[in-house]
């Protein structure tokens, strides 16, 4: 074999391999960090509920699981006894994609969640898994309300440096007051 032959050879495979691995999907997200006082002000509903049922659907190219909430409590939004959320991944008519931080949730099981409605109408947890606190089933009337770091690479909005996230965790009865005092300052800031 020539060593021309050779050349040609390595560059059209090297081309190939790097267009290859330029196709493949991403397997990451990449997160602005929120305070909770960000997720309380640029959340469209912020509710306790539980989920009831989940089923997987295309939205266009993307498959998104529906979640169903019965809302026992309302803390920012208007007030509903159900709510209809997604989250992108999940398996419709024979395809499964996944998609990095997307939360998965069971039925049964019980959140404050920060929501958002985007120009689609779709409503989605604020910052993927940043706006969903976990209740423990069974705890009381003032259980504990956990949110899990997000394994996500996460940056700081200012410096836009990777910052590490942390477990947040609040009594439910702080976290409500936290909201209602976000809100109330939000209200009397823009008078």
């Amino acid at each position: 074999m020539s060593t021309a032959f050779q050349r040609i050879v390595r560059r059209h495979f090297t081309m190939f391999a790097i267009a290859a691995i330029g196709m493949m999907p991403l397997q990451c997200a990449t997160l602005e960090r929120l305070t909770l006082d960000d997720m309380i002000a640029k959340s469209t509903a912020i509710v306790r509920g539980k989920i009831t049922d989940s089923w997987a659907a295309f939205t266009g190219s993307i498959i998104y699981t529906h979640y169903k909430i019965q809302v026992s409590e309302t803390y920012k939004g208007a007030g509903q006894n159900h709510l209809e959320i997604v989250v992108t991944g999940g398996t419709a008519r024979g395809f499964h994609e996944n998609f990095s931080g997307s939360p998965t949730l069971n039925k049964g099981d019980e959140f404050v969640f920060f929501l958002w409605t985007g120009k689609a109408g779709l409503t989605q947890i604020m910052g993927l898994t940043q706006g969903l606190f976990a209740l423990p089933p069974g705890s009381g009337s003032d259980p504990m309300a956990t949110r899990a770091p997000t394994s996500e690479l996460m940056l700081d909005r200012i410096t836009a440096r990777p910052v590490k996230d942390g477990v947040l965790s609040l009594r439910l009865s702080q976290l409500r007051s936290r909201i209602a005092t976000t809100l109330t300052a939000k209200t009397d800031g823009g008078k």
